[in-house]
Parts: structure tokens; sequence; C-alpha cells
């Protein structure tokens, strides 16, 4: 539909978008919502969360949908591109009177089609575990808020566990419950068990095991969300405090952090081989961290408010070959890469692996994730070896690598490690994503990821206009350098005293715990677009489809290029408002 005026353009709701992979397109007929389809009335409300299962049954329609809206909690059957949603006949409805779901989480490894141990978490403390399927109450922790009267801002069953979940607060703690435990008549009593920079963890004391088993407290202020890394091993913590900090989950040990730009983080999320972390926040940003070098590699500017979600996309993340010419494999190894772009998420992170342990193969690896807001957008980012890998030889140079010439440091970098291309670099990455410094210490200190090496001078890519960037808003960027410094030293005395003097946030800026923008790659969205009226809350990416959420109850699903099938046909309406691209 042609649009008239940029202003008004500008505000229309898009119903599909292109990429190098194809059209995306929004089918309005699977789109789900509550059985009305009015839109919610969110103010004041909590933010609608979407959460998925396969129940692998007989019927191939095994996938199941939690969503929450206001007092209101669905539990729907998916029909994902294949059929229209059918909103008269949730499986499950439960309408809550004195608080409100605040987000929930699915137990993948005991589901099946009869039973389905589904987690609830509420605005005013409360942890439900539900089944919807047999619609069963089967337990309520923290019933009389004894352990944390606080909002529940994140649940999630740890993986590979049946009865373990672990839960996050705004009040900034954690807790570890298992669900054959109870929770007990009184206030838990703790033990300090280990603690560290910005952190401590409590065991409960108690003379018969309950709930909760372990009291994390982490950083100032909420703790927005945390991310099980994908072996389970590792556990990613955003705060409002503007910490990234992830902590082997099992030795309760720092393995590193990072500080946002400005303002506290709200999201966080692995890539599909645990290689990278990408967080989002009120910096209006997202941010890629090295898990292996605790640093900032790149940030990306596109939104222009608040992320509140960031997701990887393990079914575009993509392994190819990129010059015939260095290749020195057998014909079936060559073969093996030439078609793993097509390959299904279930084998990404197997193929990742298996490619960051052969150094000799000339593969290149891109990284697709995205990014929803408060500003109603969409973003859809590429994250490729020029990025990762800046200090490649230029004989294994990328085909549309542009190395930048030496350089001086760019202007208000600080005197520290980071080198700059006119100085000794360091030797190049090999191919394989292994540590080209000594192991990181587990504390993540900055001394360790000062070590860990910030290229100045980073190649270019498609997605990337560091120079172009850093020329255009050099003066920008330092008037925000210097407001940032400013308004950090203004922070609270209590953030000052958590944080200690090494969390500084006014001395983190120009360090790698928060390098200035000038000094990271700077990432471009592939797209970025508005897709909805209302501020976006959810964001997951399944095989044949892209699930986004807003705040007025609609859950939409856009069908990937070749996977749409009746639903997505010419003559369907455009909804309301909604225009092409």
């Amino acid at each position: 539909m042609a649009t008239e005026g940029g202003g008004k353009e500008m505000n229309e709701i898009k119903t599909q978008f292109t990429t190098r992979e194809g059209l995306y397109k929004l089918l309005p007929h699977s789109e789900y919502s509550r059985p009305n389809r009015v839109p919610f009335n969110s103010q004041g409300s909590n933010p609608v969360r979407v959460s998925f299962v396969n129940l692998n049954d007989q019927s191939g329609n095994g996938d199941r949908l939690c969503f929450n809206v206001g007092r209101e909690l669905y539990f729907y059957i998916y029909k994902g591109v294949r059929k229209a949603a059918d909103l008269s006949k949730p499986i499950d409805k439960r309408i809550y009177k004195g608080t409100q779901p605040t987000c929930h989480d699915v137990n993948h490894l005991t589901a099946t089609a009869e039973s389905v141990s589904l987690l609830v978490g509420f605005s005013a403390g409360q942890v439900q575990l539900i089944d919807p399927i047999k619609k069963e109450t089967s337990k309520l922790f923290n019933e009389e808020r004894l352990i944390d009267k606080s909002r529940v801002t994140c649940v999630k069953w740890v993986p590979g566990s049946e009865s373990l979940f672990l839960v996050a607060h705004s009040s900034g703690n954690m807790y570890l419950y298992n669900v054959e435990h109870t929770c007990g008549t009184t206030a838990p009593h703790y033990q300090l068990l280990k603690q560290g920079e910005s952190f401590a963890v409590h065991t409960c004391k108690s003379k018969s095991t309950r709930n909760p088993l372990l009291k994390w407290t982490v950083g100032e202020g909420a703790l927005n969300e945390f991310a099980f890394s994908p072996d389970g091993k590792f556990l990613a913590c955003v705060s409002q405090d503007g910490f990234l900090r992830v902590f082997n989950f099992d030795s309760v040990e720092l393995h590193g952090t990072m500080k946002s730009y400005f303002g506290g983080l709200l999201c966080v999320c692995w890539s599909p081989d645990g290689k990278y972390i990408v967080a989002g926040g009120e910096d209006d940003l997202v941010t890629v961290w090295s898990f292996g070098d605790c640093r900032v590699i790149a940030r990306g500017h596109g939104h222009k408010s608040w992320v509140s979600v960031v997701a990887f996309d393990p079914y575009t993340t993509s392994v190819e070959e990129s010059d015939p010419m260095e290749f020195s494999g057998s014909d079936e190894d060559f073969q093996d890469l030439l078609h793993f772009g097509r390959d299904r998420a279930n084998s990404t992170q197997s193929r990742l692996s298996k490619r960051n342990s052969t150094e000799s193969r000339p593969v290149s690896v891109t990284y697709r994730f995205g990014s929803v807001g408060q500003d109603t957008q969409l973003c859809l980012w590429d994250l490729t070896e020029d990025i990762l890998f800046p200090h490649q030889p230029l004989s294994r140079a990328r085909t549309h690598t542009n190395v930048m010439n030496a350089t001086s440091p760019p202007a208000g970098s600080t005197g520290n490690s980071v080198p700059t291309p006119g100085s000794a670099a360091p030797p190049p990455l090999p191919r394989s994503n292994s540590l080209p410094h000594a192991a990181v210490s587990s504390a993540g200190s900055k001394g360790s990821v000062a070590d860990g090496a910030i290229a100045a001078g980073v190649s270019k890519f498609a997605t990337l206009s560091l120079h172009d960037r850093k020329d255009r808003h050099h003066e920008k960027d330092h008037k925000r350098n210097h407001s940032m410094g400013h308004i950090s030293s203004k922070s609270s005395d209590r953030l000052n005293l958590v944080t200690k003097t090494k969390t500084d946030p006014a001395k983190a800026l120009g360090t790698p715990l928060c390098p200035r923008m000038e000094d990271v790659p700077l990432l471009e969205p592939l797209i970025c677009k508005k897709i909805a009226h209302e501020r976006l809350t959810v964001l997951i990416f399944l095989e044949d489809c892209i699930v986004t959420a807003c705040q007025e109850g609609f859950i939409c699903t856009w069908g990937r290029p070749g996977k749409v099938g009746s639903l997505s046909a010419p003559s369907q309406a455009t909804p309301p408002g909604g225009t092409a691209v």
C-alpha cells in the first residue's frame, strides 16, 4: 500500500520486510490474543510474555503457546504458519485476583501430550506450578511472601533438571527452588556460602531441607533477566545497575562482567554455541560481549528507545565457505560446508563447535540476532567474522573486507591497554574461538579483561560503519561521553557502596568494562521496522517463523521466506494501519 508524506509513512506499521534470505510476512490469521481480540489497556500492567513448548504428539501439531495479558494467563495450541488461530478454545485460561502473572517457563524435559509443568511468576512475589493440560495447580512457592515480597522478573527451569528452578526478583535477589521441597512457615535464615565483587550467595539454614536452596544477591537494584548458557553451565544476569554478570552456575564463581553505556540492562541472550552474549537496555543499544575474552566486541544502534528483548536466530546463523582456492579438506567436508546454511537449528550448535575446533578450514561464521524495543521497532542484526576476528591475516581476510589504514588512537580514548593499529598488534586469532591470551580468571577482573585486546582498526563489513559514524558523530559522542561520566558520578551512594571502586560506573567508561563508543565497532541493523502500536515485549525465533508480541496483548507470527502456506495468500486483507514494506 503506497503512502503519502514522510511522517505518515514513518508511523505506519509494517506487515512484511525483506532480508538477504527473502521475504518475511506477517500472518494476520495466525495472530493470538485474548478471545475477544480487543486491545488490552496496558497502563500499569506487567509486560506480555510468551512461552513455547513442543509436546511431540502424534498429530504433528505439538506446539503449545502460553502468554499472559494483565491478570489473565492463556495456554493454546499454536498452529503457526499452517492454520489460522482458534481463540475460542484455549486449553487453559486463568484469571488472577490481587496479583498479575509477570513471567513463565515450561519444563521441556518433562513435557508430554498429557502433562506440562508450567511455572508462573507473579507481581507480588509468588511462584505457581501449574499443569495447564490437566488443569491442576500443584504447588505455590513463596505463598506467604516470607522469602521475597518483590515482583518476580524472571523464572526458568534449570537446564537438564526435572525439579530445580531459578527465580529472579526486582529486589535484586535470585532463589533456587526444588519443586519437591516446601517453603516453610517462617522466614528463612541464611548462611553465607560465597561472596565476591557485587554478589553474595547464601544457603538456607534449617533442620530439614526447605526452599529456597540458595539465595543469590546480585548487584544493585532489580535483577531484570537471566539466561542459562546453551550447555547449562553458566548464567548471565542483567541488572538495573547496568551490569551484565556471568557466573559459573555450579561453582558459583563470577566469570566476567560488562557495564552498559548508560542506564540499566533489561534483557540478555546467548549465541547458539555459547561464545557470545548480547544484552540490551536503557541506553537504546544492543551490546555484544565475548564470553571467552570477557570484553565488548561490538555495539548496535538502531532503536530509538529502551531495548526490551534480544534473541539469537539459530536457524539463520550460518557457516559458509569463503574461498575454494584455500580449502584443504575432503570433498565431503567441502559439501558439508556448502550445505550448512540450509541446515536446521538442531545442528547449528554442533556445526559451530565443529568449526571452532578446526583451524585450517576457510569458513566464515555469521550470527543472526534480533531485538525489539519500547520504540515498537523490530531490528535484525548480523554479527560477522569481521567483527568477531578483527586480527585475521590479510591473506585470509573475507571477500568484502576493507582493512583500515593504521591510524592514531581515537580521540577521547584512555591510556589503558587497548591496542591501536599504530601499536604492536597482538598475534592473529586462530580459526578456533580459543583464547589468544592466557585463560581469564574466574573473577573476570579488570586486569584480565583489559588483556583481551580491543582493536580500534576493525574491518568494515555490510553492517558496520565504524569510521563513517565516528567522523559524523564524533562531537555528539564526545558530548555523550561527557554527560555519561557526569551523570554516573551522581549515582546514588548505595550503588557506589555495592559496586565498590572496581566497578564504579563513573570510572567504567573508557575501560574494557565499558568502552567508549568510538573504541568498538558500531553495527547497523539489517532491518529496523515499526511493527506494533504499543511497546514490544516478545521476540522468539522458531524454525518456520518469528514470533513477536506487544503490550496490547497481540502475539504475531511472521512467516519465514519459503515457509508460508495458504495463510499468506495475497487476497488476505491488510490489518488496519498496516502497510507492506
